[in-house]
């Protein structure tokens, strides 16, 4: 009883603080940041680049940022099979990465919504919600995990496997009240309660822990970090950077873009983050560079693969 009256003044409590406004402040922060280092370097900055010596690379980039939707796309499959739903195709895979390029339109929930309404259509409201909302917990799981390699560096990084020691079949729900109060506008928008009778009602739990979908989550975040990695030595041939130390710092910012939904894909938030953390290591206009082309291809990458799902959507409109 003291447990259930200590989880619901804590919700009240994150229910008060304006977490939109403090997105958004940081958000625009960070965009500040980095459009100041941009123009700072601007006359060092160059994006002419030789493709029949560099097109390889930037071919190898992009590969890897596709694989790394694909991975995150049979990870969310397992989670829906993780709360009880089996699919013996792979159209909840194919739909994923069809709707990816949503998370890039303004109010950050249309992505969700559109695989809700999927999941629904086969399942049951609960598994489709919860599946949904719990999936960007997934990644962020995964991406501290590669992360917490820097307690190498420092002690202060054994932190970051804390969301991962809730990632269990008894906190789950905890999880999910915290998400739903975080993402109210997902509940406003797809007009469902959240309550622990239903969703012990509706979802059935099949491990203790999710290990097939986190190890997807964390080969998502290191596909991402090759494709990243590759760009960045295409201009930057002399890079001796200690390649976990990049590895943690990409997982940090990636992870800090992932939080701030008021940044489309994370747009100018990793970025920012990452040029922050990196520091004197790497030249600023090498970076930058490597930023922007990074950002570009990834980018690419799901409105190649999305290209189907708007078509069929843009003629339904006409």
């Amino acid at each position: 009883m003291r447990f259930n009256i200590s989880n619901q003044r804590y919700l009240k409590f994150l229910k008060k603080i304006n977490f939109g406004g403090l997105k958004s402040i940081f958000f625009i922060s960070s965009l500040l940041y980095f459009c100041i280092y941009f123009f700072d370097n601007i006359d060092q900055i160059s994006f002419d680049i030789n493709l029949e010596r560099n097109g390889i690379n930037l071919s190898l980039s992009f590969l890897f940022c596709v694989l790394s939707i694909y991975l995150n796309a049979y990870a969310w499959k397992y989670i829906v099979k993780w709360f009880g739903k089996e699919f013996k195709s792979n159209n909840l895979v194919s739909f994923y990465v069809l709707t990816n390029i949503l998370k890039y339109v303004p109010g950050g929930v249309w992505h969700f919504v559109e695989r809700f309404n999927f999941i629904k259509k086969i399942s049951n409201p609960q598994i489709a919600l919860y599946s949904t909302l719990i999936e960007p917990y997934f990644m962020l799981s995964g991406s501290f995990l590669l992360a917490s390699m820097g307690l190498i560096f420092s002690p202060f990084y054994i932190f970051l496997i804390v969301p991962l020691v809730f990632l269990n079949r008894k906190f789950i729900f905890l999880i999910l009240k915290i998400l739903g109060s975080l993402k109210g506008k997902v509940f406003e928008v797809l007009r469902l309660p959240n309550s622990k009778d239903q969703f012990e009602e509706r979802i059935n739990i099949i491990s203790f822990f999710p290990t097939r979908a986190l190890f997807l989550e964390i080969g998502f975040v290191l596909s991402k970090f090759i494709g990243f990695y590759i760009c960045l030595n295409t201009f930057y041939t002399s890079n001796t950077l200690n390649i976990i130390f990049l590895l943690v710092i990409f997982s940090l910012s990636w992870s800090l873009g992932l939080v701030v939904p008021a940044a489309p894909g994370g747009v100018g938030v990793f970025e920012a983050c990452l040029l922050l953390f990196v520091g004197k290591s790497i030249p600023q206009n090498i970076i930058i560079i490597s930023l922007v082309y990074f950002r570009v291809i990834s980018t690419s990458a799901d409105l190649f693969l999305s290209l189907p799902f708007l078509i069929r959507k843009l003629y339904k409109r006409i």
